[in-house]
């Protein structure tokens, strides 16, 4: 119901095939609807898969694990990799100096301001505004008679989330999300002149209004326990402070980190229940499961599939050598259904325990804000559950068409079906 149907006159491409003739930088339509059959043949026959371009994609949870935990040998600083991508660009600057693509110790103090600010008690403190921030999006779905999940739910909540934690004022929170989706977007594989033009131009027109309303915040700060921005702004009381380039970027990518792929965790995982109705009609009978529900959500559709590294020394990986400067992708998607790490990985299943998927990362560089991004998921899903246990597709829902983010934009739904 949801991937992309075959032509029945045309034969299905063998595993042998599909692992032989992949190339990320010529990813085909099939791959983009459905991309689990060439990661489970990638997987099984070529599990660091050497690339035209001369990088290696990776498939296998211990894999990827090794290279998430081995900071020194796998470097995330992206410099060397997005020159040629980006040029001297604001794409260039703003994707370099952001946390995820940084190495410690920049990465270390960056992170650490940030999690100071995302402490267990600031995000259970979000509880309660999330909740009617929920609850409101329902209401108005409601009203409509139909809904748009992505934009009227899924990407709604984040963005909202964000913006409060930056305290954008909500008469400036238009441009966010499109700002978000073309900066993200032009980290593909492979991207056309008119998605670099649309990420730079998104880059440019960010940081003009980040640097007014940082600005603004310096004028009236606002409380550091709460206001991120502010946090940032101030620093930590040893002296530690963001150059002012650090910290207009790093507020681009908390939108950029906490929008797109919490966006995805709600579409993907309303959709993963209408596809499988019995653990949809589980999780309403149970909804104290909807916790290991988000967490499989996470395993069996992650909303970011594929990480990058690049070696700073030989390294010897699954029987493979690699050189100094070799560029390597780490496939989420491909990691989170590895046989050898979880049991009957195709399939979905709200209650599995233990599931230590990767759709977070691991290690250092682990998403610092994946505990937010969990009480997001838990109480958007819960509460539409609850809310609307009927719900239905309305039209075929209509995927992202990237590799690196997997989700939909568009999902007609029916509320009351």
């Amino acid at each position: 119901m949801i991937e992309t149907l075959h032509d029945p006159m045309t034969k299905d491409p063998t595993a042998k095939e599909l692992a032989a003739n992949f190339d990320i930088e010529k990813l085909t339509p099939e791959f983009y609807a459905n991309p689990y059959p060439t990661y489970r043949a990638l997987r099984e026959l070529a599990p660091l898969k050497r690339l035209p371009n001369g990088g290696y994609f990776l498939t296998r949870y211990d894999d990827l694990v090794t290279a998430y935990k081995t900071t020194r040998a796998y470097s995330s600083d992206k410099k060397r990799e997005f020159a040629p991508k980006y040029g001297s660009s604001l794409l260039y600057e703003h994707h370099t100096t952001s946390l995820v693509f940084n190495d410690p110790p920049a990465h270390t103090r960056v992170r650490r301001l940030i999690m100071g600010a995302l402490s267990p008690r600031a995000i259970a403190e979000m509880e309660p505004g999330l909740i009617a921030l929920v609850d409101r999006l329902l209401d108005a779905m409601e009203a409509k008679g139909r809904a748009e999940l992505i934009e009227d739910f899924a990407a709604a909540i984040p963005v909202q989330v964000i913006g409060n934690l930056l305290d954008v004022p909500h008469d400036e929170r238009g441009p966010l999300r499109d700002w978000s989706l073309a900066i993200l977007g032009a980290l593909e594989p492979v991207i056309s002149a008119e998605a670099f033009k649309r990420g730079n131009d998104a880059v440019r027109d960010f940081l003009a209004y980040l640097e007014v309303l940082v600005e603004r915040r310096r004028a009236k700060p606002g409380n550091p326990e709460r206001d991120v921005l502010t946090k940032l702004i101030q620093g930590e009381t040893d002296g530690e402070r963001l150059t002012a380039k650090e910290l207009l970027h790093n507020c681009i990518f908390l939108l950029n980190a906490g929008h797109e792929t919490t966006t995805n965790l709600i579409g993907n995982g309303l959709v993963a229940l209408l596809r499988y109705p019995e653990q949809k009609a589980r999780l309403i009978a149970q909804p104290d499961l909807i916790k290991t529900a988000v967490e499989e959500i996470l395993r069996y559709e992650s909303s970011n599939q594929l990480g990058n590294r690049m070696t700073t020394e030989t390294v010897e990986l699954g029987g493979v050598t690699l050189p100094p400067q070799t560029s390597v992708t780490l496939c989420i998607g491909a990691a989170n259904r590895d046989p050898a790490q979880f049991p009957d990985p195709e399939r979905f299943d709200i209650a599995r325990t233990p599931n230590r998927h990767l759709a977070f990362g691991t290690g250092v560089h682990q998403c610092a804000g994946m505990a937010l991004a969990r009480l997001e998921g838990a109480i958007a899903i819960s509460h539409l559950l609850a809310r609307f246990p009927r719900y239905e597709l309305a039209g075929e829902p209509v995927r992202g068409g990237r590799a690196r983010f997997r989700g939909f934009t568009s999902v007609p739904c029916k509320l009351n079906a």
